[in-house]
Protein backbone atom coordinates (compact mmCIF):
# COMPACT_ATOMS: atom_id res chain seq x y z
CA UNK A 1 0.00 0.00 0.00
CA UNK A 2 0.89 3.61 -0.68
CA UNK A 3 0.58 6.06 2.30
CA UNK A 4 -0.80 9.12 2.29
CA UNK A 5 -3.84 9.05 1.24
CA UNK A 6 -7.19 10.04 3.00
CA UNK A 7 -9.96 7.57 4.51
CA UNK A 8 -13.13 9.07 3.09
CA UNK A 9 -16.79 7.59 1.79
CA UNK A 10 -18.90 4.85 3.03
CA UNK A 11 -18.13 1.82 4.55
CA UNK A 12 -20.81 -1.31 5.43
CA UNK A 13 -19.89 -3.63 8.31
CA UNK A 14 -21.50 -7.32 7.73
CA UNK A 15 -21.92 -9.71 10.54
CA UNK A 16 -19.35 -10.23 13.50
CA UNK A 17 -17.05 -12.82 13.57
CA UNK A 18 -17.18 -13.01 17.20
CA UNK A 19 -20.77 -13.81 17.33
CA UNK A 20 -21.00 -15.38 13.99
CA UNK A 21 -18.65 -18.95 15.28
CA UNK A 22 -20.86 -18.85 17.99
CA UNK A 23 -24.23 -18.78 16.44
CA UNK A 24 -22.94 -21.84 14.22
CA UNK A 25 -21.50 -23.71 17.20
CA UNK A 26 -25.36 -23.15 18.98
CA UNK A 27 -27.21 -24.32 15.65
CA UNK A 28 -25.61 -28.13 17.07
CA UNK A 29 -28.22 -27.90 19.78
CA UNK A 30 -30.83 -28.12 17.25
CA UNK A 31 -32.10 -31.20 14.86
CA UNK A 32 -33.07 -29.79 11.44
CA UNK A 33 -31.85 -26.52 9.80
CA UNK A 34 -30.56 -23.31 10.93
CA UNK A 35 -30.29 -20.43 8.94
CA UNK A 36 -27.56 -17.19 9.79
CA UNK A 37 -27.84 -14.14 8.26
CA UNK A 38 -25.10 -11.75 7.63
CA UNK A 39 -22.21 -13.95 8.40
CA UNK A 40 -19.02 -12.53 7.31
CA UNK A 41 -17.40 -13.98 4.27
CA UNK A 42 -14.04 -14.70 6.18
CA UNK A 43 -11.51 -17.78 6.84
CA UNK A 44 -12.52 -18.70 10.18
CA UNK A 45 -16.17 -19.23 8.70
CA UNK A 46 -14.81 -21.72 6.35
CA UNK A 47 -12.67 -23.43 9.06
CA UNK A 48 -16.28 -23.92 11.54
CA UNK A 49 -17.90 -24.35 8.37
CA UNK A 50 -16.06 -27.84 7.77
CA UNK A 51 -15.75 -28.32 11.49
CA UNK A 52 -19.52 -29.03 11.45
CA UNK A 53 -19.37 -30.82 8.27
CA UNK A 54 -17.03 -33.41 10.08
CA UNK A 55 -19.46 -33.45 12.46
CA UNK A 56 -22.10 -34.85 10.17
CA UNK A 57 -23.92 -31.40 9.25
CA UNK A 58 -24.31 -30.41 6.38
CA UNK A 59 -23.24 -26.44 5.61
CA UNK A 60 -24.10 -24.53 2.62
CA UNK A 61 -23.13 -20.60 2.32
CA UNK A 62 -24.72 -17.80 -0.29
CA UNK A 63 -22.55 -14.94 -0.31
CA UNK A 64 -24.78 -11.58 -0.71
CA UNK A 65 -22.93 -9.43 -3.05
CA UNK A 66 -21.06 -5.78 -1.93
CA UNK A 67 -22.06 -6.73 1.64
CA UNK A 68 -18.91 -8.79 2.96
CA UNK A 69 -21.44 -11.14 4.65
CA UNK A 70 -24.19 -13.82 3.16
CA UNK A 71 -26.54 -16.41 4.30
CA UNK A 72 -25.07 -19.82 6.13
CA UNK A 73 -27.26 -22.87 6.53
CA UNK A 74 -26.66 -25.32 8.89
CA UNK A 75 -28.42 -28.89 8.52
CA UNK A 76 -27.77 -30.87 11.80
CA UNK A 77 -28.88 -34.55 11.91
CA UNK A 78 -30.37 -36.16 15.01
CA UNK A 79 -26.94 -37.63 16.03
CA UNK A 80 -24.18 -35.24 15.06
CA UNK A 81 -20.66 -36.66 15.94
CA UNK A 82 -18.88 -36.12 18.78
CA UNK A 83 -15.21 -36.21 17.95
CA UNK A 84 -13.74 -33.13 16.47
CA UNK A 85 -10.61 -33.38 14.14
CA UNK A 86 -7.61 -31.91 15.24
CA UNK A 87 -6.25 -30.30 12.34
CA UNK A 88 -8.95 -28.17 12.07
CA UNK A 89 -9.38 -27.07 15.80
CA UNK A 90 -5.93 -26.16 15.99
CA UNK A 91 -6.09 -23.36 13.48
CA UNK A 92 -9.00 -21.40 15.19
CA UNK A 93 -9.64 -21.03 18.70
CA UNK A 94 -13.65 -20.30 18.53
CA UNK A 95 -13.64 -24.31 17.11
CA UNK A 96 -13.87 -25.05 21.06
CA UNK A 97 -17.25 -23.63 21.20
CA UNK A 98 -18.63 -26.72 19.96
CA UNK A 99 -17.85 -28.69 23.27
CA UNK A 100 -20.78 -27.37 25.46
CA UNK A 101 -23.53 -27.96 22.62
CA UNK A 102 -21.80 -31.74 22.15
CA UNK A 103 -21.96 -32.51 25.78
CA UNK A 104 -25.65 -30.89 26.61
CA UNK A 105 -27.31 -32.79 23.21
CA UNK A 106 -25.09 -35.98 22.88
CA UNK A 107 -24.14 -36.76 26.47
CA UNK A 108 -20.18 -36.29 25.53
CA UNK A 109 -17.60 -35.20 22.96
CA UNK A 110 -14.12 -35.27 22.34
CA UNK A 111 -12.71 -32.08 21.07
CA UNK A 112 -9.08 -31.31 20.14
CA UNK A 113 -7.37 -28.85 21.76
CA UNK A 114 -7.65 -25.41 19.94
CA UNK A 115 -5.24 -23.37 18.67
CA UNK A 116 -5.45 -19.31 17.06
CA UNK A 117 -3.53 -16.13 17.12
CA UNK A 118 -0.29 -16.03 19.22
CA UNK A 119 -1.58 -13.25 22.03
CA UNK A 120 -1.17 -14.92 24.72
CA UNK A 121 -2.04 -18.07 26.88
CA UNK A 122 -6.32 -18.31 27.31
CA UNK A 123 -6.34 -21.41 29.30
CA UNK A 124 -9.45 -23.18 29.00
CA UNK A 125 -9.40 -23.55 32.77
CA UNK A 126 -13.01 -22.01 33.03
CA UNK A 127 -14.53 -24.25 30.46
CA UNK A 128 -13.53 -27.55 31.96
CA UNK A 129 -14.45 -26.46 35.53
CA UNK A 130 -17.77 -24.83 34.56
CA UNK A 131 -18.60 -28.26 32.91
CA UNK A 132 -17.58 -30.26 35.82
CA UNK A 133 -19.95 -28.25 37.91
CA UNK A 134 -23.05 -28.99 35.38
CA UNK A 135 -21.94 -32.83 36.20
CA UNK A 136 -19.73 -33.69 33.16
CA UNK A 137 -16.38 -35.62 33.64
CA UNK A 138 -13.53 -33.96 31.31
CA UNK A 139 -10.01 -35.66 31.29
CA UNK A 140 -7.31 -34.92 28.59
CA UNK A 141 -5.60 -37.07 26.39
CA UNK A 142 -3.40 -37.15 23.12
CA UNK A 143 -4.68 -33.70 22.43
CA UNK A 144 -8.03 -34.36 22.83
CA UNK A 145 -10.41 -32.68 25.62
CA UNK A 146 -12.81 -36.02 26.55
CA UNK A 147 -15.90 -35.06 28.40
CA UNK A 148 -18.87 -37.23 29.02
CA UNK A 149 -22.38 -36.62 30.92
CA UNK A 150 -25.54 -38.53 30.70
CA UNK A 151 -27.36 -35.68 31.69
CA UNK A 152 -26.33 -31.72 32.80
CA UNK A 153 -27.47 -30.77 36.12
CA UNK A 154 -27.91 -27.30 36.78
CA UNK A 155 -25.85 -24.87 39.42
CA UNK A 156 -23.80 -22.06 40.43
CA UNK A 157 -21.29 -21.38 38.39
CA UNK A 158 -18.40 -18.37 39.20
CA UNK A 159 -16.21 -16.90 36.56
CA UNK A 160 -12.94 -16.09 37.96
CA UNK A 161 -12.55 -13.54 34.83
CA UNK A 162 -15.86 -12.64 33.01
CA UNK A 163 -14.05 -15.03 30.03
CA UNK A 164 -16.25 -14.91 26.61
CA UNK A 165 -15.76 -18.03 25.70
CA UNK A 166 -16.46 -19.58 28.80
CA UNK A 167 -19.63 -17.97 29.05
CA UNK A 168 -20.65 -18.97 25.91
CA UNK A 169 -19.83 -22.65 26.38
CA UNK A 170 -21.22 -22.72 29.84
CA UNK A 171 -24.42 -21.20 28.53
CA UNK A 172 -24.85 -23.64 25.30
CA UNK A 173 -24.31 -26.33 27.73
CA UNK A 174 -26.86 -25.34 29.94
CA UNK A 175 -30.05 -24.47 27.85
CA UNK A 176 -30.66 -28.21 27.79
CA UNK A 177 -29.23 -29.41 31.50
CA UNK A 178 -31.94 -30.51 33.91
CA UNK A 179 -32.70 -27.14 36.45
CA UNK A 180 -31.78 -24.11 37.29
CA UNK A 181 -28.16 -22.34 36.07
CA UNK A 182 -26.86 -19.36 37.17
CA UNK A 183 -23.45 -18.07 35.61
CA UNK A 184 -21.67 -15.09 37.97
CA UNK A 185 -19.20 -12.71 36.60
CA UNK A 186 -20.17 -13.50 33.93
CA UNK A 187 -19.10 -11.36 30.21
CA UNK A 188 -21.42 -8.74 28.89
CA UNK A 189 -20.40 -8.56 25.36
CA UNK A 190 -23.18 -7.93 22.65
CA UNK A 191 -21.83 -11.01 21.34
CA UNK A 192 -23.14 -12.75 24.36
CA UNK A 193 -26.57 -11.00 24.08
CA UNK A 194 -26.41 -11.69 20.34
CA UNK A 195 -25.87 -15.29 21.04
CA UNK A 196 -28.69 -15.80 24.03
CA UNK A 197 -31.15 -13.60 21.77
CA UNK A 198 -30.73 -16.50 19.11
CA UNK A 199 -31.18 -19.37 21.90
CA UNK A 200 -34.13 -17.46 23.41
CA UNK A 201 -35.50 -18.15 19.47
CA UNK A 202 -35.00 -21.72 19.37
CA UNK A 203 -36.85 -22.03 22.85
CA UNK A 204 -34.06 -21.68 25.61
CA UNK A 205 -35.39 -19.85 28.69
CA UNK A 206 -32.35 -17.12 29.47
CA UNK A 207 -32.29 -14.33 31.66
CA UNK A 208 -29.70 -11.78 32.44
CA UNK A 209 -27.98 -11.78 29.19
CA UNK A 210 -25.94 -8.66 28.61
CA UNK A 211 -25.59 -8.00 33.01
CA UNK A 212 -22.83 -9.95 35.11
CA UNK A 213 -25.38 -12.60 35.96
CA UNK A 214 -26.68 -14.85 33.27
CA UNK A 215 -29.83 -17.23 34.67
CA UNK A 216 -30.67 -20.30 32.15
CA UNK A 217 -33.62 -22.54 32.71
CA UNK A 218 -32.87 -25.94 31.14
CA UNK A 219 -35.64 -27.50 28.75
CA UNK A 220 -35.92 -30.61 27.12
CA UNK A 221 -34.84 -29.74 23.19
CA UNK A 222 -34.44 -26.69 21.12
CA UNK A 223 -35.77 -25.66 18.14
CA UNK A 224 -34.13 -24.61 14.79
CA UNK A 225 -34.26 -21.27 13.92
CA UNK A 226 -33.43 -18.57 10.91
CA UNK A 227 -31.25 -15.74 12.61
CA UNK A 228 -29.21 -12.39 11.66
CA UNK A 229 -25.82 -11.98 13.13
CA UNK A 230 -24.98 -8.80 15.36
CA UNK A 231 -22.77 -6.13 13.01
CA UNK A 232 -19.11 -6.63 14.23
CA UNK A 233 -18.03 -3.55 16.53
CA UNK A 234 -14.68 -4.29 16.05
CA UNK A 235 -14.53 -3.91 12.50
CA UNK A 236 -16.37 -0.50 12.45
CA UNK A 237 -14.17 0.46 15.15
CA UNK A 238 -11.16 -0.11 13.07
CA UNK A 239 -12.62 1.72 10.28
CA UNK A 240 -13.53 4.93 12.51
CA UNK A 241 -10.10 4.35 14.02
CA UNK A 242 -8.66 4.23 10.51
CA UNK A 243 -10.59 7.63 9.55
CA UNK A 244 -9.01 9.55 12.42
CA UNK A 245 -5.23 8.02 11.48
CA UNK A 246 -5.90 9.27 7.69
CA UNK A 247 -7.47 12.55 8.59
CA UNK A 248 -10.60 11.21 6.73
CA UNK A 249 -14.38 11.53 6.76
CA UNK A 250 -16.28 7.56 7.18
CA UNK A 251 -19.60 6.75 7.56
CA UNK A 252 -19.81 3.42 9.01
CA UNK A 253 -23.24 1.71 7.69
CA UNK A 254 -24.63 -0.88 10.63
CA UNK A 255 -22.14 0.22 12.87
CA UNK A 256 -23.72 0.50 16.46
CA UNK A 257 -22.62 3.24 18.57
CA UNK A 258 -23.75 1.76 21.60
CA UNK A 259 -21.57 -1.28 21.08
CA UNK A 260 -18.39 0.64 20.83
CA UNK A 261 -19.11 3.83 23.83
CA UNK A 262 -15.63 3.63 25.58
CA UNK A 263 -13.61 3.35 21.81
CA UNK A 264 -15.74 6.66 20.25
CA UNK A 265 -15.08 8.22 23.54
CA UNK A 266 -11.06 8.42 22.89
CA UNK A 267 -11.69 9.13 19.09
CA UNK A 268 -13.73 12.32 20.62
CA UNK A 269 -10.99 13.23 23.26
CA UNK A 270 -8.57 12.59 19.85
CA UNK A 271 -10.34 15.42 18.11
CA UNK A 272 -12.65 13.78 16.20
CA UNK A 273 -16.30 14.33 15.24
CA UNK A 274 -18.10 11.46 15.96
CA UNK A 275 -21.96 11.28 15.00
CA UNK A 276 -24.41 8.25 15.69
CA UNK A 277 -26.21 7.95 13.27
CA UNK A 278 -29.83 5.97 12.02
CA UNK A 279 -28.22 2.34 10.88
CA UNK A 280 -24.40 3.62 11.28
CA UNK A 281 -21.94 6.07 12.56
CA UNK A 282 -19.59 8.76 11.14
CA UNK A 283 -16.56 9.55 12.13
CA UNK A 284 -14.47 12.58 10.61
CA UNK A 285 -11.16 14.11 11.72
CA UNK A 286 -9.78 17.55 10.03
CA UNK A 287 -6.38 17.85 12.18
CA UNK A 288 -3.25 15.70 13.36
CA UNK A 289 -5.26 14.00 16.29
CA UNK A 290 -4.25 14.31 19.86
CA UNK A 291 -2.46 11.58 22.01
CA UNK A 292 -5.20 9.43 24.45
CA UNK A 293 -4.30 7.32 26.89
CA UNK A 294 -6.37 3.51 26.75
CA UNK A 295 -6.83 0.84 29.18
CA UNK A 296 -8.26 -2.54 27.90
CA UNK A 297 -10.98 -4.43 29.44
CA UNK A 298 -14.23 -6.40 29.17
CA UNK A 299 -16.66 -4.88 27.86
CA UNK A 300 -18.21 -2.24 28.23
CA UNK A 301 -14.47 -1.17 28.68
CA UNK A 302 -11.75 -0.36 25.56
CA UNK A 303 -11.95 -3.76 23.41
CA UNK A 304 -8.39 -5.59 23.69
CA UNK A 305 -9.30 -6.68 19.81
CA UNK A 306 -8.79 -2.97 19.22
CA UNK A 307 -5.46 -2.03 20.83
CA UNK A 308 -3.05 -2.33 18.11
CA UNK A 309 -5.21 0.20 16.44
CA UNK A 310 -4.96 2.36 19.56
CA UNK A 311 -1.17 1.82 19.93
CA UNK A 312 -1.29 2.81 16.01
CA UNK A 313 -3.69 6.12 16.45
CA UNK A 314 -1.42 7.13 19.05
CA UNK A 315 1.91 6.51 17.36
CA UNK A 316 0.88 8.92 14.69
CA UNK A 317 -0.86 11.57 17.13
CA UNK A 318 0.59 14.52 19.03
CA UNK A 319 2.22 14.32 22.62
CA UNK A 320 2.31 11.15 24.55
CA UNK A 321 -0.45 8.59 25.18
CA UNK A 322 0.16 5.14 27.86
CA UNK A 323 -1.95 2.16 26.54
CA UNK A 324 -2.66 -0.60 28.91
CA UNK A 325 -3.54 -4.20 28.09
CA UNK A 326 -5.67 -5.87 30.87
CA UNK A 327 -6.83 -9.02 28.99
CA UNK A 328 -4.11 -10.75 26.51
CA UNK A 329 -0.45 -10.53 27.62
CA UNK A 330 0.53 -11.37 24.08
CA UNK A 331 -1.24 -8.63 22.64
CA UNK A 332 1.77 -6.19 22.54
CA UNK A 333 3.40 -8.63 20.06
CA UNK A 334 3.02 -6.75 16.90
CA UNK A 335 4.75 -3.45 18.20
CA UNK A 336 8.24 -4.88 17.14
CA UNK A 337 6.69 -4.15 13.31
CA UNK A 338 5.01 -1.30 14.18
CA UNK A 339 8.41 0.51 15.32
CA UNK A 340 9.57 -0.68 12.05
CA UNK A 341 7.27 1.67 10.45
CA UNK A 342 9.63 4.32 12.88
CA UNK A 343 6.86 4.21 15.65
CA UNK A 344 8.21 5.59 18.87
CA UNK A 345 6.55 2.55 21.50
CA UNK A 346 8.23 1.28 24.74
CA UNK A 347 6.87 -1.83 26.32
CA UNK A 348 6.99 -2.05 30.32
CA UNK A 349 5.19 -5.26 31.29
CA UNK A 350 1.24 -4.63 30.15
CA UNK A 351 1.46 -0.62 29.38
CA UNK A 352 2.98 0.66 26.13
CA UNK A 353 4.15 4.40 26.21
CA UNK A 354 3.62 5.74 23.01
CA UNK A 355 5.49 9.28 21.74
CA UNK A 356 3.33 10.17 18.68
CA UNK A 357 4.97 11.37 15.51
CA UNK A 358 4.01 13.40 12.50
CA UNK A 359 4.07 10.10 9.86
CA UNK A 360 5.74 6.51 9.43
CA UNK A 361 8.27 5.53 7.12
CA UNK A 362 7.09 2.78 5.20
CA UNK A 363 8.90 -0.63 5.66
CA UNK A 364 7.96 -4.40 5.09
CA UNK A 365 6.19 -5.62 8.52
CA UNK A 366 4.65 -8.78 9.39
CA UNK A 367 1.17 -9.73 10.67
CA UNK A 368 1.18 -12.14 13.66
CA UNK A 369 -2.79 -11.98 14.11
CA UNK A 370 -5.89 -10.97 12.91
CA UNK A 371 -6.34 -7.32 14.63
CA UNK A 372 -1.96 -6.81 14.10
CA UNK A 373 -2.31 -6.96 10.77
CA UNK A 374 -5.22 -4.56 10.77
CA UNK A 375 -3.29 -1.96 12.78
CA UNK A 376 -0.27 -2.53 10.69
CA UNK A 377 -2.72 -1.82 7.11
CA UNK A 378 -3.55 1.27 9.20
CA UNK A 379 -0.24 2.33 10.15
CA UNK A 380 1.22 1.83 6.44
CA UNK A 381 -1.54 4.19 5.51
CA UNK A 382 -0.09 6.48 7.25
CA UNK A 383 3.62 6.06 5.92
CA UNK A 384 5.50 8.13 3.49
CA UNK A 385 6.02 5.57 0.81
CA UNK A 386 5.43 1.87 -0.17
CA UNK A 387 4.49 -0.44 2.93
CA UNK A 388 4.47 -4.20 2.66
CA UNK A 389 2.37 -6.05 5.30
CA UNK A 390 2.84 -9.66 4.90
CA UNK A 391 1.30 -13.09 6.34
CA UNK A 392 -2.51 -11.32 5.64
CA UNK A 393 -3.99 -14.25 5.89
CA UNK A 394 -4.03 -13.35 9.21
CA UNK A 395 -6.46 -10.46 8.81
CA UNK A 396 -8.21 -12.72 6.42
CA UNK A 397 -9.55 -14.21 9.55
CA UNK A 398 -11.23 -11.32 10.58
CA UNK A 399 -11.95 -8.94 7.77
CA UNK A 400 -13.96 -9.58 4.74
CA UNK A 401 -13.34 -7.93 1.84
CA UNK A 402 -10.94 -5.89 3.35
CA UNK A 403 -8.71 -4.51 0.07
CA UNK A 404 -11.40 -3.59 -2.03
CA UNK A 405 -13.07 -1.90 1.40
CA UNK A 406 -9.68 -0.04 1.75
CA UNK A 407 -9.68 1.07 -2.28
CA UNK A 408 -13.76 1.96 -1.36
CA UNK A 409 -12.75 4.80 0.64
CA UNK A 410 -9.42 5.80 -1.32
CA UNK A 411 -6.84 3.98 0.17
CA UNK A 412 -4.00 2.48 -2.69
CA UNK A 413 -3.86 -0.40 -1.86
CA UNK A 414 -3.30 -3.71 -3.51
CA UNK A 415 -2.72 -7.43 -2.62
CA UNK A 416 0.14 -9.13 -4.04
CA UNK A 417 1.39 -13.29 -4.06
CA UNK A 418 4.61 -13.30 -3.42
CA UNK A 419 6.86 -15.67 -4.97
CA UNK A 420 7.19 -18.92 -3.07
Amino acid sequence: MTGGARLAGRVRVTGAKNSALKLMAAALLATGRTTIDEVPDILDVTIMSEVLRRLGCEVSYERAPGTGGGRLSIDVPERPSTETDYDLVRRMRASISVLGPLVARCGGARVALPGGDAIGSRGLDMHISGLERLGATIVSEHGFLVATAPRLTGTSIWLDFPSVGATENLVMAAVLAQGTTVVDNAAREPEIVDLCRMLGEMGARIDGAGTSTITVEGVDSLEPVEYTTVPDRIVAGTWAIGAVMTRGDVVIERGVAEHLTVALDKLTDAGATVEALTGGIRVAMDGRPRCVDVVTLPFPGFPTDLQPMAVALAAVSTGTALITENVFEGRFMFVNELVRLGADVRIDGHHAVVRGRERFSSAPVLATDIRAGAGLVLGGLCSDGVTEVQDVHHVDRGYPDFVDQLRGLGAHVERTQRPG
